[in-house]
């Protein structure tokens, strides 16, 4: 108790003692735990201590305070203690003095878990928390003003520090010094201190160089990520949706960034958007893209629109709220501004691929650097003369990137800079053009020569990296820019440095690949493709001007994707080619090269077919495209390098199709127009000077083509291409056919063909008349290079060789001129000579090696080489041509003259050009004739050397066949005129071993073979040629005077019959004006035979080339009018035949059935085609002599005609019938024309009758003769034939009496027709009587008339028979027969008639025995054909004067006769019918059994025209004869006639005698059928 009290008094002395202060607290927390401590042993009870203390407690005001401490170290000391109970007191004191000391204090002092056992809380660990908690909510979680607010003049004084006036002498340093007092003094927080140093270098950005040492010093101080963190925590406080990081704050980051005062990779962390975020969102912008070229490709209907655009709208509103803001590239921008490339690069490379530079700001900020940095190079290489510019200064920063001195400098940094920008460069166009410019510096010192080695490998390298740059940068750039035509413009200037294959490379990535790597490229090429669509589905030729605005427009940014969409339209609509074309004058040169590169890689696509689905043709879309190449580069100035040497690739793959390409292309570049249409004039013109040829040998007029030739020389030149595009085609004609040919169908092997052909005759005339001589002979190598090395085939060497002939002969000559002046025309010619030997000496050497030796037995070099180096301008003048051109010039002179509304100044301008090319027409024309007459000199000096005759003059005229004219007829229409020319030229220099004859008869005779292996266009050249020689042949045979001046004594027409077996001797002899006439017959009629044998083909090409070869022939052939019917006849079956099946070939038929009945009035009958005078009888002698020579082919010719006759006299009669009613009319006719008259054999005479059945027998004999000479092959047949002629006129007979009798009944018996059919019985009566012998059987009156001209085809015998019995019988009833109306006696005419005839068959053979060899059979068989076919006209006219006398008469008898007649039929009928049944069936067993094959029956169709068809026109014949009584009447005839001549061809010998019983007999019969034939003409 006294121990209590004690402690009391001392706590309030202690108390009221004031003066020392810290003692006395100290004494008093001393005395305090004392009195606690004796509480805890024990010694003291709580409940005492507890009243001391409430008695101490109001000593001080702090004494609870300093009691809450007591109970602190107690509650730590006896937690440590292990003995519970003094814990127990502890804690019983504590609870005894709550009262004294708040539950908050003691809460702050004590353990947790003691105030858990006190009960002040209710569990410890949540305590725990909650202070921890509450702590770091105190201590750690400052808020900043909190700061400033407790210390805010020593942050005013560090603000005031940082911001004074640092422009004089204060360093980093001075201010660092004052800092650091200032946290020291003020006790600021370093961080703190840290951010407003960064704030205030915020605020003053151009103090750069003062912060940052003085940023860098202060961090020598701080923890290395202190900064990093603090502007993390600065970005950080701007990362709310609305709030926008200021600019000031992210240069201040890329500048510390720069001076590596933090790391990236640490400030990175801290900014948004994440990466990830970046990735979804460049995905998000390709999808997006992708569905805006969706919806621009997809077709909207007009209901969906509208609803699609609100939906648009929508979306477009929900855009326009505000991004949120990405730190990330502001870091960015702010570092490329302050030039801090390296630190950019690296947070470039963490983006998507131009992800960064698609925002404007930094593709801004990047060109700005790029600017910066290539400043000192473009200043001096890339500004051009006269720009001024303005010089860009550079960056005060020294650790941007290093400004570029040289090209060398440019690979370090900017081309790495211009990658990043890619396509963003569009933002900048200035840098552009100066990228560009650059780009053209370099390319010109890159294609400079004279530097090192080392050097060029830095330089291929930077050339690579500048097509890189091209490629990903400066392309796509273009495309985003908006149609700026300057930087086009500025970008060619570049691109035409590159060789065309790096430009269309970068043009093939430009279109197919670039447009795919960017969201806005994808948007722009849809928007494009879009516009383009719209542009073009209004283009037509009227809006031609603002239509191709548009498009230049469109093209001046993206000009593959416009011209890739024009190229598809033009694909597929052809007539928008002239439009498009005309539209395109708004393009820039670049956008040109980038069409050239379009149309190649559209020609070259792979997923195209180049045939129609039918295979036979070229598909329309090349075809399309081939027409829009020629337009295009004709009208632009387009390179034509890639097109040609694509071109020149694709031959050398093997592939023709394309050379449709270079067809047009010089067609229309060079206006070199190559087509098989011609016209004659054109083809005429073609043969003179080039200014006719313009003038007059195209179908357009060609003008203006002097810049677009040149510009095609040049590429060809310059590229090297002029020669192996030769070679290639030359070679290529033979690959269409064996090897690219393969699967392919015929039709389209030969178009392939042709094209190649046509291209390569183009070509060649194109370089012919453009390169200049060194050019040209630089260029092509020699003729046995050509063929041995380069393996060209030698009608193309010598084409190409051709012209360098010519330029080499006239450049000499003009040497030779200057030389000497001597100006005598003789001079001239020598000298021309002269240097035409010197250039054509070692041609003649070099073609030794194309052929074998034994070739120049037969045709010396020297000839060779001249016939294959001359052109027709070298031949032959075409005045009339110019002539033509003069005055058509006249005219156009006198129509200006007479146009009032022409201005007088283009009055006079057009006169002048008028004038001008007047003058150089006029010029050209006195040219070419001197050149032609120096040409015929040198001819006439050379011929005695062409042909050396060393063998046959056969093998010689087979060898200039063979290696002269055919190859070179077909090579071009002018080389087939020239061909044709040349021989007649040969004949006419008379040179010596030259047989004209033989070589007209081999090129005429056999045509099927060459015709069969023509193409469609040779075909056409080859016709040519036919109507050429033809036109000369014509010429000769038209009249006897021109014949005799032109051939009588020339070598050429001399017939030499060698010693063949026949007789030993050599006869010379000159063959005279007739026989000629019935050779050039024998040449019509092999090609009559020759055409109707492909007609019957049924072949493809052998139909279409004879046709085509006819339609040439058309002037000349056929003149005789049975071969015009035969042809006509089987030209008419293939119209009917391939209408359906090859309309082609329907159109070709159609269209020369045409022409051919047009000029049916023009042809005349044979007998007037080859006719002889009375003298020459000692022909015959000849003939005998010729043995079985002379009597081989003829025959066969002869029964041949025969049956065309009959073919074509089966139309002519139903024409007759039908004119019936208009014999007046008909007359007349004949008057004007009487060679159809007597054509057609319709004076029937019974005296040609009987000469015809003696004829027969004897062609029976010829014809096995013929077959056995001619046609091994055919021969079984012709026996068979032979032997079947006997049963075969029975049948014959039959059916013309029973066909005569339907007639009859079946027509309405006027008196005329009552007459004819009584004459028609009477006839049949008397060849009743007359059955004895077949061959009688066969000649029924309507097969009499028919078989006038076959009549004419017999033997000499025979006709001197038929004379004796002609005076009775001449008239015999003929349905419609027209008769001459000349009047003259009957008996005088026939007497007359037989007499011919008995001259003629004396005369005909005798050119037979003076020709050699193959000449023999030919004159033969004109002979045979002019024994045959001299049919007098006047007989016709004769009888029909004497019907007009007898017509009363007749009429009268007529009547009284009907009846009896009428009854006389019908049992000639009933008889005939039944023989008719009989024989056909005997006759073909018979043929089959001989045969034994059908393989012969084949060759007789080819042997005779009108063989083949027969039994078909048999069958149609007997259907028509159904359907109208007239045509019946025809139809039996034609029929009657048919077989008629057939069975007499196939007669044997042993029928002769009775058939000579038979004539006289007839010759009583023919009196009475005279007078009835009389009665029917006049009721006619």
């Amino acid at each position: 108790m006294r121990r209590t009290m004690e402690i009391v008094q001392l706590c309030r002395a202690l108390s009221e003692n004031k003066s020392h202060d810290s003692m006395s607290f100290r004494d008093i927390q001393q005395a305090l735990y004392e009195l606690a401590y004796h509480v805890v042993k024990g010694n003291l009870k709580h409940d005492q201590a507890s009243n001391v203390l409430g008695d101490v407690i109001e000593f001080r005001e702090d004494m609870p305070s300093i009691l809450a401490d007591v109970f602190c170290i107690l509650d730590i000391e006896t937690s440590c203690l292990e003995e519970k109970s003094k814990r127990d007191h502890f804690t019983q004191l504590v609870l005894a003095c709550l009262y004294l000391v708040s539950d908050t204090v003691l809460k702050e002092r004590l353990d947790p878990e003691t105030l858990e056992s006190l009960g002040l809380i209710k569990q410890s660990q949540q305590f725990n928390q909650k202070s921890v908690k509450i702590k770091t909510k105190l201590f750690y979680k400052q808020q900043k003003f909190n700061l400033l607010r407790e210390e805010n003049e020593g942050y005013a004084k560090l603000i005031a520090e940082l911001g004074q006036d640092l422009s004089g002498n204060i360093t980093s340093d001075l201010i660092l010094e004052n800092i650091k007092s200032l946290i020291g003094c003020f006790n600021l927080d370093p961080n703190r201190v840290l951010d407003i140093i960064l704030e205030v270098y915020e605020c003053r950005p151009e103090y750069d160089d003062f912060f940052v040492p003085l940023i860098e010093s202060y961090m020598y101080m701080c923890e290395p990520q202190t900064l990093c963190h603090i502007l993390g925590f600065k970005f950080k406080f701007y990362q709310d949706p609305s709030g926008e990081t200021p600019s000031s704050l992210y240069r201040v980051a890329a500048v510390l960034l720069q001076h590596n005062l933090i790391d990236l990779e640490d400030l990175y962390v801290h900014l948004l958007p994440g990466d990830n975020a970046i990735i979804e969102e460049h995905k998000r912008e390709i999808v997006e893209a992708k569905q805006i070229v969706r919806k621009l490709t997809m077709v909207v209907l007009s209901s969906e629109k509208t609803e699609e655009k609100e939906k648009e709208k929508e979306k477009e509103e929900e855009k326009t709220e505000k991004p949120p803001d990405n730190q990330k590239l502001g870091l960015l921008e702010a570092l490329l501004k302050i030039g801090d490339w390296q630190h950019a690069q690296s947070i470039m490379d963490q983006m998507p691929p131009f992800y960064a530079t698609s925002h404007k700001p930094i593709a801004i900020a990047l060109c700005q650097l790029v600017h910066v940095t290539i400043e000192p190079l473009y200043r001096r290489v890339g500004v051009p003369k006269g720009a001024k510019g303005s010089p860009i200064s550079s960056l005060p920063n020294k650790r941007a990137p290093k400004q570029a001195d040289s090209f060398e400098d440019l690979r370090k940094e900017v081309f790495n800079m211009l990658c990043y920008l890619g396509p963003h460069l569009s933002h900048d166009p200035i840098l552009f053009a100066k990228v560009v410019r650059l780009g053209k510096a370099f390319m010109k010192e890159f294609q400079s020569d004279g530097s090192k080695q080392e050097d060029k490998e830095k330089m291929e390298i930077l050339f690579s990296c500048l097509l890189s740059i091209t490629d990903q940068v400066l392309l796509p750039s273009l495309s985003l820019m908006d149609c700026n035509a300057c930087m086009s413009e500025e970008l060619w200037g570049m691109f035409k440095t590159f060789p065309y294959q790096y430009r269309y490379r970068l043009y093939g990535q430009w279109k197919n690949e670039t447009y795919n790597s960017h969201p806005l490229l994808v948007k722009v090429k849809a928007q494009t493709i879009d516009r383009a669509k719209y542009i073009m589905k209004r283009l037509t030729k009227e809006n031609v001007k603002p239509s191709g605005r548009q498009i230049g427009k469109l093209s001046h940014s993206n000009p593959t994707i416009l011209f890739d969409y024009i190229l598809s339209q033009i694909q597929k609509y052809d007539n928008l080619i002239t439009p498009v074309v005309d539209s395109l004058k708004y393009l820039t040169s670049l956008n040109y090269d980038v069409l050239a590169y379009c149309i190649i890689e559209a020609l070259a696509n792979p997923e195209k077919e180049r045939m129609k689905h039918d295979d036979t043709t070229i598909s329309s879309w090349l075809q399309s495209l081939a027409s829009f190449c020629g337009a295009v580069f004709r009208k632009y100035p387009i390179e034509l390098a890639g097109l040609l040497q694509y071109v020149a690739n694709q031959l050398k793959a093997g592939k023709s199709f394309d050379l449709l390409i270079l067809k047009e292309v010089v067609q229309k570049m060079a206006g070199i127009e190559i087509t098989e249409e011609m016209t004659m004039e054109q083809l005429e013109a073609m043969t003179g000077g080039e200014q006719l040829k313009a003038e007059g040998g195209y179908f357009g007029q060609i003008r203006n083509t002097k810049k677009s030739s040149q510009r095609l020389k040049d590429a060809l030149l310059d590229h090297d291409l002029a020669l192996p595009l030769c070679l290639l085609m030359a070679q290529q004609r033979n690959g269409v056919i064996f090897q690219e040919g393969g699967e392919k169908h015929l039709k389209l092997v030969g178009k392939l063909y042709d094209q190649c052909h046509d291209t390569l005759v183009q070509f060649g005339g194109f370089l012919a008349s453009n390169l200049s001589t060194e050019d040209y002979i630089k260029r092509v190598p020699s003729i046995d290079v050509l063929c041995n090395e380069f393996h060209t085939p030698h009608d193309a060497a010598f084409f190409l060789s051709r012209p360098m002939y010519a330029h080499h002969i006239s450049s000499k000559y003009d040497e030779l001129k200057k030389a000497e002046k001597g100006n005598k025309q003789q001079h001239k010619v020598h000298k021309y000579i002269t240097s035409c030997e010197l250039v054509m000496a070692p041609v003649h050497d070099a073609v030794i090696s194309l052929h074998l030796p034994k070739v120049w037995d037969d045709i010396s070099p020297q000839f060779y080489a001249t016939f294959w180096s001359l052109t027709m301008y070298d031949l032959a003048v075409p005045h009339s041509s110019y002539d033509r051109e003069v005055n058509k010039l006249k005219v156009q002179m006198k129509a200006i003259d007479d146009n009032q509304e022409m201005p007088p100044n283009k009055k006079k301008k057009e006169k002048e050009r008028c004038t001008a090319l007047q003058d150089k027409l006029l010029e050209e024309e006195k040219k070419q004739l001197e050149h032609v007459q120096r040409v015929l000199q040198r001819l006439k000096l050379e011929k005695d050397n062409w042909l050396l005759a060393k063998s046959t003059k056969n093998e010689t005229i087979t060898k200039f066949l063979q290696l002269c004219i055919f190859p070179r007829c077909i090579f071009s229409a002018i080389d087939a005129v020239y061909c044709a020319h040349f021989v007649e030229l040969v004949h006419q220099q008379k040179t010596p071993n030259f047989s004209t004859l033989l070589c007209y008869d081999r090129v005429f005779s056999d045509i099927i073979y060459t015709v069969a292996s023509c193409t469609e266009n040779e075909a056409s050249r080859y016709g040519r040629f036919l109507c050429c020689m033809l036109e000369t042949v014509t010429r000769w045979h038209s009249d006897r005077v021109i014949y005799e001046k032109e051939c009588g004594n020339y070598p050429g027409f001399l017939t030499i019959l060698r010693a063949t077996g026949f007789d030993g001797g050599n006869k010379a002899d000159q063959l005279d004006y007739e026989n000629f006439r019935h050779v050039v017959h024998k040449w019509h009629y092999k090609l009559t035979k020759a055409s109707v044998h492909c007609l019957e083909t049924g072949e493809y090409t052998h139909i279409r080339n004879i046709l085509i070869v006819l339609t040439k022939i058309l002037p000349w052939y056929p003149k005789v009018l049975n071969l015009g019917q035969a042809l006509e006849r089987r030209v008419h079956k293939i119209c009917q035949e391939e209408k359906e099946k090859r309309p082609d070939l329907y159109a070709l038929a159609m269209g020369y059935s045409g022409q051919l009945k047009s000029r049916k009035p023009f042809m005349i009958p044979e007998n007037e085609f080859h006719h002889k005078d009375p003298p020459a009888r000692n022909a015959v002698a000849a003939t005998v002599q010729n043995g079985p020579g002379g009597a081989g082919m003829p025959t066969s010719l002869t029964i041949n005609t025969v049956r065309l006759e009959e073919g074509t006299t089966e139309e002519t009669d139903k024409l007759k019938e039908k004119s019936q009613g208009v014999v007046k009319v008909i007359n007349k006719a004949v008057n004007a024309t009487p060679k159809v008259t007597t054509s057609n054999g319709n004076s029937a005479s019974n005296s040609k009758i009987i000469k015809e059945k003696d004829d027969k027998e004897k062609s029976g004999k010829e014809k096995d003769k013929e077959k056995k000479d001619k046609t091994p092959a055919a021969t079984p047949e012709m026996k068979a034939l032979g032997k079947d002629g006997k049963d075969k006129p029975k049948e014959e007979r039959a059916n013309k009496d029973d066909k005569a009798r339907e007639i009859k009944e079946k027509t309405p018996k006027s008196d005329k027709e009552k007459e004819k059919v009584k004459k028609e019985e009477k006839a049949s009566k008397e060849e009743k009587s007359k059955t004895v012998v077949t061959i009688v059987e066969s000649k029924s009156t309507a097969e009499k008339e028919r078989e006038k001209e076959p009549s004419r085809e017999r033997d000499v015998a025979k006709e001197i028979k038929s004379k004796e019995n002609a005076k009775g019988g001449e008239k015999m009833p003929v349905a419609g027969s027209l008769k001459s109306p000349v009047p003259r006696s009957e008996t005088s005419e026939s007497e007359r008639e037989q007499k011919r005839r008995k001259v003629d068959t004396h005369s005909s053979p005798s050119h037979s025995s003076t020709v050699k060899d193959n000449l023999n059979e030919l004159k033969d068989s004109s002979a045979k054909h002019y024994i045959n076919h001299t049919t007098p006209t006047l007989s016709k006219s004769k009888e029909r004067e004497v019907d007009k006398k007898d017509l009363d008469k007749s009429r009268e008898r007529s009547r009284e006769r009907e009846k009896k007649d009428e009854k006389d039929r019908k049992d000639r009928k009933r008889d005939h019918s039944n023989s008719d049944r009989e024989v056909p069936q005997d006759s073909t067993k018979r043929r089959k059994e001989e045969n034994g094959t059908t393989g012969s029956s084949k060759h007789s169709k080819s042997e005779s025209p009108s063989d083949s068809p027969r039994l078909n026109e048999k069958e149609k014949e007997k259907n028509k004869s159904k359907s109208s009584g007239k045509e019946k009447g025809d139809s039996i005839k034609a029929e009657k006639m048919e077989k008629s001549s057939s069975g007499s061809k196939k007669e044997s010998r042993h029928d002769k005698e009775k058939t000579e019983k038979k004539e006289k007999r007839d010759s009583t019969g023919g009196k009475e059928e005279k007078k009835h034939h009389k009665s029917s003409d006049k009721h006619r």
